[in-house]
């Protein structure tokens, strides 16, 4: 009874702590944070600048002595401290009751190694969790959109984020099939950043590739005729350079990381048990995630899988509430949880 009267007092945190963004959903109040997994530092001091999309915005136009950085990659950590102290800097802006420590729960890729995982762990302590639970993102996912992955059915989610693209097909509380390949949203803009670098001798920043993914980025069997006018530096004169990008050929370029996605998702329906085979053909699969959101993708997979591919909505949301899900009723998703930290 004891524990149970602490944990109606805590403030707990569900946290998709993606390559891209950082979402963070607290108990009881809902989805409080959304931003860029962007930290702005002075190089010597390492002292925060900006944190979030203000960080973002600063990507590539601070002066010297000032660094923005992505402490995540692929999904993992790559910058231990920075990303800690992006964390504290995120949970310190929800304005939670400072003489409790929450729990946490954290989502993480389905193919991490051990020694990742033990990174998400650590900096979820560090940050003040007194107690760490390690989501994997396929099932975060498919408990986000409603996925019924307590019964015994097989249902399939495809979640694409910035850094990694997670599949799984779920049944009984576990994960059946799984498959993570380090191919997202960043390879598709870095795609496009060096398709204008080989055919137009243009150099484009990271957040410009971005951009034109997002404006007039479709894959096949997606068809449209808009342009975009795309401003960036001559790799042979050296002065600023616009040229004019259609549709299609930014379709072309992104067509190496969406086909390794499809190849990711045919894996996964080979590897799938028959008798859950039979479920996905008939429920289809959740395209969740940021990239879920390329246009055309859905059919790409419906085209190239001959089963039925539903895009989730408000699919940059599916993992951040699926995490949230769990830490909301750890009794009955007690099987789905990674890892468990006691502070």
């Amino acid at each position: 009874m004891r524990f149970d009267f602490w944990n109606s007092l805590s403030q707990d945190i569900a946290i998709d702590l993606g390559t891209a963004n950082t979402l963070m959903h607290v108990k009881g109040k809902g989805l409080l944070l959304n931003e860029a997994s962007v930290i702005a530092v002075k190089q010597h001091e390492h002292q925060i600048v900006a944190v979030g999309n203000a960080a973002r915005n600063m990507w590539g136009k601070t002066p010297e002595g000032i660094l923005t950085v992505r402490p995540m990659k692929d999904g993992v950590i790559a910058d231990f401290d920075l990303a800690e102290m992006m964390m504290k800097r995120f949970i310190k802006q929800l304005n939670l009751r400072q003489w409790m420590h929450p729990r946490m729960a954290i989502s993480i890729p389905s193919g991490i190694t051990e020694v990742e995982r033990r990174a998400v762990r650590d900096s979820g302590e560090h940050a003040g969790a007194r107690q760490v639970y390690l989501v994997e993102e396929p099932m975060a996912a498919a408990i986000g959109v409603g996925l019924p992955v307590d019964e015994a059915v097989g249902s399939m989610v495809v979640d694409i984020g910035g850094g990694t693209t997670e599949i799984g097909v779920t049944a009984l509380s576990g994960l059946v099939t799984k498959i993570s390949i380090r191919i997202g949203g960043d390879e598709m803009n870095d795609a496009v950043v060096q398709h204008f670098k080989k055919q137009h001798s243009l150099l484009l920043g990271e957040l410009q590739g971005e951009q034109i993914k997002m404006e007039i980025g479709s894959t096949r069997p997606y068809r449209s005729e808009k342009t975009m006018e795309v401003r960036g530096r001559d790799l042979i004169s050296g002065i600023p350079r616009t040229v004019t990008a259609t549709s299609e050929e930014v379709q072309n370029a992104l067509e190496e990381p969406v086909l390794a996605i499809v190849d990711a998702v045919r894996l996964a329906l080979e590897k799938t048990p028959p008798e859950l085979s039979a479920d996905i053909l008939e429920r289809g699969i959740m395209l969740t995630g940021g990239g879920g959101l390329l246009k055309g993708l859905d059919a790409r997979l419906r085209r190239e899988t001959q089963v039925p591919v539903s895009l989730a909505e408000e699919p940059l949301l599916a993992v951040v509430r699926g995490v949230g899900a769990v830490l909301d009723d750890i009794d009955r998703y007690q099987k789905v949880l990674n890892l468990r930290l006691r502070r």
